[in-house]
């Protein structure tokens, strides 16, 4: 397999995902604030323009960070990422929608990059906080979930943790401080050694 990974990006949490199911893979550096997700070469390969990327072992891509994960989880059923039964995959896949979709892309999006959405600083400012909001509530519901449980679905590590791993990571960029429930939870997470390995 080859991930196609920007550092910073969440492409770290499937690189995370990679490190935990054991699988070989290759790292392809794609480095998006040097615009390298926008170059013909890329655009080629993934006209999405997008990370994460991941090259199947059969050489079709796939894209979007819980279509990836999810088939992983799938693929490598021995990690025990994802719940067994309907029921547990469901619940999975609504707690990474919640993370990616909504945390992620309406709240750090925002929060970080507000001058792609409109031109006027003020409405900027106001852009970033409304996005910082919305990741502020969403920690707020991570850490009453994890106040419970040691991983977002229970007492094991799965896709989802992943998801919350880059989201919760950017904290400091989009200007909030984690509560001692988050706090702990990452310390977990970066103990573990495929996230040492993901991060090395």
């Amino acid at each position: 397999m080859e991930l196609f990974h920007s550092p910073g990006s969440c492409s770290i949490g499937i690189r995370v995902l990679l490190e935990e199911i054991g699988a070989p893979y290759d790292l392809r550096i794609i480095d998006v604030k040097s615009g390298a997700q926008r170059r013909p070469e890329y655009l080629a390969l993934n006209p999405k323009g997008k990370v994460p990327a991941l090259r199947r072992p059969d050489g079709s891509l796939l894209t979007e960070f819980p279509a990836i994960a999810l088939w992983l989880a799938r693929a490598y059923p021995a990690a025990g990422l994802v719940p067994e039964g309907l029921e547990g995959e469901t619940r999975a896949l609504e707690l990474i929608e919640y993370i990616v979709a909504s945390l992620h892309m309406r709240g750090a999006t925002f929060a970080l990059v507000p001058q792609k959405f409109c031109a006027d600083p003020a409405a900027q400012a106001e852009l970033a906080a409304h996005g910082r909001a919305v990741v502020q509530a969403g920690f707020a519901t991570l850490a009453e979930r994890l106040a419970q449980a040691d991983y977002l679905l229970g007492a094991r590590f799965s896709v989802v943790d992943a998801a919350a791993f880059y989201l919760i990571g950017w904290h400091g960029r989009v200007g909030l401080d984690l509560d001692p429930v988050l706090a702990a939870y990452m310390a977990r997470l970066k103990a573990r050694p495929a996230v040492q390995r993901a991060m090395a």
